[in-house]
């Protein structure tokens, strides 16, 4: 795979910027961390190099320090809002990020309920987090939010919001994902801070949009393409424009609560110390670009994966027409269409020919293999054979598992377990791969090609299980499929 991030430069240039940014106030700092800090995959596809625990590494430098926050919106809580990189739901996630945060030995402090409106299921998930163990606080909806400015700095605005009681002087702010009101948080502690004698501070560690590449680089195109359920806009810094005379991307949500942040600094410390939205944040990826073509390239991509996710998200009733719109448009300004995607052509072409699903997988050396539907395997489990055999350097007429091998496992999902489907999926070939394995020389050799499928690209021309659709997302495959069911029915 081709390198465009260097990520020790990364590592290097970021933990000066935070500890610069941490030393700039005496008594609390309240650091908003955008995007993911655990597991950020989307910046490692768009940022190949990029490492996808980049942000933990620089945390853990500071855990003596840090205590944790996470922010979940109630309105994720409500609509079962899933991370579609690990396929699991917002507020499942957060139980994830505590045992991962508090096994690496950061203290995770407490969790914050945010966008609250009495929604029985926030009710219900923080009586769970609370017989846990775990401190939970409640921040509600502002009508006006973000420019009723009085109303928000009031007894009835932040006021209203739970007091985050914390005990270390570097308090980070995350979340599983974007809009769930991590910068409203930390706004509403200061606010709170204030009236308690404290002068806190504020930054903000946000990887997208990246604030020194062009408002239509692809990178950052890919950012609004992540983004689409939120209708985040990437767009000039006017406050940046205005202060410096230099042109440099921020997002809207960022832009327009600029006024407010501005507001709470000059009644904190009688004038703000920022002058733009830009200004707030510490974010040095762009200048740690080592390869620019290879990160717009790998950004394409991104926006065509997005747009597929779009699409089947529109099918099964998580997304909206207006979502699918504006992945077209950003389809459309990038340049790209679903034919830049190797792999779909390749896999359309292969279910025209054979009349039945089939399956597409880019190998690392640029190699594209293929995968049918036949009486023993589905045309995912066929791909990823084919694509050991190919890495493994095994001729395509050897047979890694033996269909006297095969058949037994389909009577077990037959004949004793209900199944009406014969066909193994993707895990069940590799288990009877590893079966094979102690045996077999070439099922050896096939079976230790695993790990090269990490970062792989992989397109089926029907909607798979979720089965098969989690056995390539724990390999690392970069999957998208046609939004088509294989057979014609209302449950699937």
């Amino acid at each position: 795979m081709k390198i465009g991030f260097d990520n020790q430069k990364y590592l290097k240039m970021q933990s000066e910027h935070i500890r610069e940014r941490v030393g700039k106030f005496d008594n609390k700092l309240y650091l908003e961390f955008g995007g993911k800090l655990f597991d950020d995959f989307h910046a490692s596809r768009v940022l190949p190099g990029f490492q996808p625990d980049s942000k933990l590494k620089l945390l853990l430098e500071l855990k003596d320090q840090a205590e944790l926050v996470i922010v979940i919106s109630a309105a994720d809580i409500e609509k079962n809002k899933v991370r579609s990189d690990l396929g699991i739901s917002y507020d499942s996630d957060v139980l994830r990020l505590i045992d991962v945060f508090r096994g690496l030995g950061l203290y995770v402090g407490s969790v914050v309920v945010t966008q609250y409106q009495g929604q029985s299921s926030a009710d219900t998930f923080q009586t769970r987090l609370q017989n846990l163990g775990i401190k939970v606080y409640r921040h509600y909806l502002i009508p006006g939010y973000p420019n009723n400015i009085p109303l928000i700095l009031s007894d009835e605005g932040y006021g209203k919001n739970d007091y985050i009681e914390t005990t270390r002087p570097l308090v980070v702010i995350t979340a599983p994902g974007p809009g769930s009101g991590k910068m409203a948080t930390c706004l509403s502690q200061l606010y709170h801070e204030h009236n308690r004698g404290v002068n806190a501070g504020y930054a903000k560690f946000e990887t997208f949009p990246i604030w020194n590449l062009p408002l239509r680089h692809p990178v950052n195109q890919a950012y609004e393409a992540a983004t689409a359920d939120l209708n985040d806009v990437n767009m000039i810094d006017p406050f940046h424009l205005e202060a410096y005379g230099k042109t440099t991307v921020n997002y809207n949500r960022d832009v327009e609560i600029f006024p407010v942040l501005q507001t709470i600094f000059n009644r904190i410390f009688g004038e703000s110390p920022y002058k733009s939205p830009t200004d707030m944040g510490v974010n040095m990826a762009g200048n740690c670009i080592c390869d620019d073509e290879v990160c717009q390239e790998a950004s394409r991509q991104e926006i065509i994966r997005r747009y597929y996710q779009g699409m089947l998200g529109l099918l099964q009733g998580t997304a909206t027409n207006e979502e699918v719109y504006k992945l077209e448009l950003l389809m459309n300004q990038a340049g790209v269409t679903t034919a830049d995607r190797k792999v779909v052509t390749a896999a359309n072409e292969r279910a025209k020919k054979t009349e039945a699903p089939a399956a597409a997988l880019e190998l690392p050396d640029g190699r594209i293999v293929t995968g049918k539907t036949s009486k023993l395997l589905g045309a995912s489990a066929a791909v990823l054979l084919n694509a050991l055999k190919a890495l493994a350097g095994i001729p395509d007429e050897i047979e890694l598992i033996s269909p006297n091998a095969l058949e037994p496992i389909q009577r077990l999902k037959i004949e004793y377990l209900g199944g009406k489907n014969p066909r193994l999926h993707t895990d069940e070939v590799m288990i009877a791969l590893s079966i094979s394995a102690k045996d077999d020389e070439n099922a050896k050799r096939a079976l230790e090609q695993l790990p090269r499928l990490r970062g792989c690209q992989a397109h089926t021309s029907v909607i798979l299980s979720s089965v098969d659709t989690n056995s390539f997302k724990r390999l690392g495959v970069q999957l998208t499929c046609e939004a088509v069911y294989e057979y014609k029915k209302l449950y699937h």
